[in-house]
């Protein structure tokens, strides 16, 4: 069994096998089901039987995850399923019946399309005039379900009015807009000619990049979606913005419906088994064949397949990225924007992939190391002509979330010459099958030459990591204590057992800082707890990170069937054995990592983190573990704090989150938003307003650091897999995204990365302040007590902390 801190972000669901009673050639899934079952009431943390309970909460996610804003069933259809299914579920499950699965779904298919045709006809009969004083909630998650129609049908008016008012003020904006781009433009133009006709200006400072909008300081978590789907977004955008807000709410509609029907049995077993799972806690997961590939994919960073990022069309799937030196690119004929159009198994016939989900087209094209796949294409530079195409299928990295670092030189205009190492992480990834790629061992690789070019301190950049693999937390914080306790579990029969590191001596030794947010969760959290109560790192970032406290286990569902099963298609069961606490004795489960040094952050008012899920396990302590401290005295924790508050209060950039904080607690406790025309505009305005005067500000600051410090700014290095053990250092200036990903993709005509360059020293404001914590750790903090440096290794027994 492999163990895994799994990231908290519930996986898509996708395609599984339906049961098919008598049939012998496929997956019988009412068997799958029940085997899910009992594996649960087996296997789970909670040892709870599977019972009435259970069925209750496993009718509610199911109705949940079909309706989640409880819009398209009415309070009686909910009750109608309740009476016949609330204590129920379980017995059909373990009697092999998921026939209730597919019922509840077609009454959903049904509503969703009643729903559609209700929307065609008030789009064509009603008259919004946007002048009432009404309000419309925005999460509608907690609200009951529409007594009956009468009161569905005016919940659905207002729903369609907020669509309506929403796409008139986009059209608003995207007028708007290309004013302002064309007036900078002309702007940019006339500095240009003065610039030309006048040398003796040479020196003038140039004009500045438009900056971001600010809401926060750096994107919240994401998954894992690859950046050039903004891409498709942008085309469907130039596409629809002829089109009148009336049709374009209505397609949005029909687009749902579409994708509705598009589900077959197979998908609706899908979520049904996935609502049976989720009863048990967040991060139980039922996980399908081709979910529990993908997951493997994720956690391996390769796969096999030819090495080309396709994306929706209309018509099939478009070529958005080719991986360098992969087998597409090695082949040397599929091009960028090429499009998909059919998909061929060696010399068999060629499948037509026009309409089919994505997903689809993808599992056609993966398959086994050395196997040829064939693709007919429209090409790109010919859309009137076919072309086929065969590559042959090989292992492919996915070089972009692997580990890399950056080496950091702080100008002269922040005070005495800092190196720093920052090294990021966007989760602990591993080769369950093979080992052959392991977090720790490339971390350990960057770490060695950012010491080779003697850093001054070490940040360990961990915002948005979900987790991974225990195994890969335990030996990477083993890269910076000696040999000592990590972690600690408990399995349900209250048995307390605990992981070493297993390193004699750290390979750094250095200050050192783990940056975290709302979004570090699971193996991300006992890394950073472990160097916290080590005393061996600062934790800066959000105020405390996701929550996740529980360890998860992969289960092949085929194990538990009978042998003379078609087992197939059975599926992976992710089911939580274990909580995990600190060596300190608290858990991070609910309360997560509380920082050192908290920076504001937008994410401390959002409703994310294990506290915001649905049946979390609870929050307890166990005893602690004797631990040698790294460091005899604590942090200068105050005084850092003291200056980090001073800088804060000082620095425009931090205001503006706090001030954005505000607004948006008060908007999500509000939970309205108006459907009045000109109190929405005002709204907009006032907060277009506000963010054009951030960014001027911004600019302005922009451009008088770079005024002052002229070329003297931060030199940025960067290291990735491929170069850390190249002679040379890559500067930024040489540095390209193709680098980074190991991809090539079409270009952008608007890349809004925020890659920091828009601020003043180039650095985004997170980013900035950690560095200036790391210098005033260095500073504060001459002569640290380590346990490398000293034979005294103080042992303690802590108390339990609320961490």
């Amino acid at each position: 069994m492999n163990r895994f801190l799994l990231t908290p972000v519930a996986a898509a669901a996708s395609a599984l096998a339906l049961l098919i009673p008598s049939a012998q050639a496929e997956t019988n899934f009412g068997q799958v089901a029940m085997h899910v079952a009992y594996m649960l009431q087996n296997h789970h943390y909670s040892k709870q039987d599977f019972d009435d309970k259970v069925s209750g909460t496993m009718l509610h996610n199911y109705l949940n995850m079909l309706d989640f804003k409880h819009i398209f069933f009415t309070e009686q259809d909910v009750t109608g399923f309740k009476d016949k299914y609330d204590t129920t579920l379980d017995d059909h499950v373990l009697m092999r019946n998921i026939s209730p699965a597919l019922e509840i779904y077609d009454i959903y298919k049904e509503r969703v399309k009643d729903r559609v045709a209700f929307i065609k006809k008030a789009i064509e009969n009603e008259k919004f005039t946007f002048d009432s004083k009404r309000s419309i909630e925005i999460k509608r998650d907690k609200a009951p379900w529409p007594k009956d129609k009468a009161a569905q049908d005016q919940i659905w008016l207002d729903i369609i009015e907020d669509n309506l008012l929403a796409e008139r003020l986009v059209d608003e904006a995207r007028v708007r807009d290309e004013k302002k781009k064309a007036e900078k433009a002309a702007a940019k133009k006339a500095d240009a000619s003065a610039s030309n006709s006048k040398p003796e200006a040479s020196g003038a400072t140039p004009a500045v990049v438009e900056a971001p909008k600010v809401t926060a300081p750096e994107k919240a978590a994401a998954p894992d979606a690859p950046k050039v789907i903004a891409k498709t977004d942008a085309k469907k955008e130039k596409d629809e913005k002829d089109m009148t807000p009336k049709e374009r709410v209505l397609k949005d509609y029909e687009r749902l419906l579409e994708s509705i029907e598009e589900n077959d049995s197979k998908d609706v077993v899908n979520y049904f088994l996935s609502s049976l799972a989720t009863a048990y806690d967040p991060h139980t997961e039922y996980m399908s064949t081709d979910e529990a590939d993908n997951f493997k994919i994720h956690m391996s960073h390769q796969l096999v397949g030819i090495g080309a990022l396709l994306g929706q069309k209309d018509d099939g799937a478009e070529i958005q990225g080719i991986v360098v030196g992969g087998p597409a690119d090695k082949q040397g004929i599929l091009k960028l924007n090429d499009r998909i159009i059919a998909v061929a198994q060696g010399e068999e016939e060629f499948v037509d992939v026009k309409y089919l989900k994505l997903q689809k087209i993808v599992d056609m094209i993966r398959g086994e190391k050395g196997t040829t796949v064939r693709i007919k294409i429209v090409p790109a530079d010919d859309p009137s002509g076919n072309k086929v195409i065969a590559i042959v299928r090989d292992q492919v990295p996915l070089k972009e979330k692997l580990a890399n670092a950056e080496l950091l030189v702080t100008p002269p205009d922040l005070g005495k010459t800092l190196k720093v190492g920052w090294i990021n992480l966007s989760n602990f990834y591993a080769d369950m099958d093979n080992g052959a790629v392991s977090t720790t061992v490339d971390v350990e690789r960057l770490l060695r030459r950012l010491m080779k070019e003697k850093i001054d301190g070490l940040v360990l950049d961990l915002r948005d990591n979900g987790g991974g693999s225990l195994d890969e937390a335990i030996k990477l914080t083993g890269l910076f204590v000696p040999a000592g306790p990590v972690v600690q579990a408990k399995d349900w029969r209250g048995s307390i057992s605990w992981r070493d590191c297993e390193n004699e001596k750290p390979v750094y030794d250095g200050p050192m800082i783990v940056l975290t947010n709302k979004a570090s969760a699971s193996a991300s959290e006992i890394l950073a707890a472990a160097l916290q109560d080590y005393r061996r790192a600062l934790i800066v970032g959000d105020k405390s990170s996701f929550g996740k406290g529980t360890v998860q286990t992969i289960l092949p569902v085929e194990r538990y069937m009978p042998f003379f099963s078609d087992k197939k298609n059975a599926g992976d069961l992710k089911v939580t054995i274990q909580k995990f606490y600190r060596i300190a004795g608290g858990s991070t489960q609910l309360k997560g990592v509380e920082a050192d040094i908290p920076l504001p952050s937008i994410r401390d008012v959002l409703d994310i983190g294990e506290s915001a899920a649905e049946n979390p396990l609870p929050y307890d302590t166990i005893p602690p573990r004797k631990y040698p401290l790294f460091r005899k005295d604590p942090f200068p924790i105050e005084e850092i704090n003291s200056r980090v508050k001073s800088r804060i209060a000082a620095n425009p950039e931090f205001q503006y989150v706090v001030d954005e904080s505000k607004r948006l607690k008060e908007k999500i406790d509000r939970n309205i938003v108006t459907l009045n025309l000109q109190d929405r505009e005002k709204e907009r305005m006032d907060t277009e307003v506000r963010r054009d005067k951030q960014n001027d500000e911004r600019e302005q600051r922009t451009k008088e650091t770079a005024d002052r410090i002229k070329a003297a700014g931060f030199m940025t290095y960067h290291l990735t897999l491929d170069n850390v053990d190249k002679p040379d250092l890559v500067p930024d200036s040489a540095f390209t995204k193709e680098m980074n990903s190991g991809m090539r993709t079409a270009a952008k005509d608007d890349d809004n990365s925020n890659d920091g360059s828009k601020f003043p020293y180039g650095v985004e404001p997170v980013k900035l302040e950690t560095i200036h914590i790391l210098r005033d750790l260095v500073e504060l903090d001459h002569a640290p007590t380590t346990a490398a440096k000293t034979e005294e290794k103080t042992q303690v027994s802590a108390k339990p902390q609320a961490q």
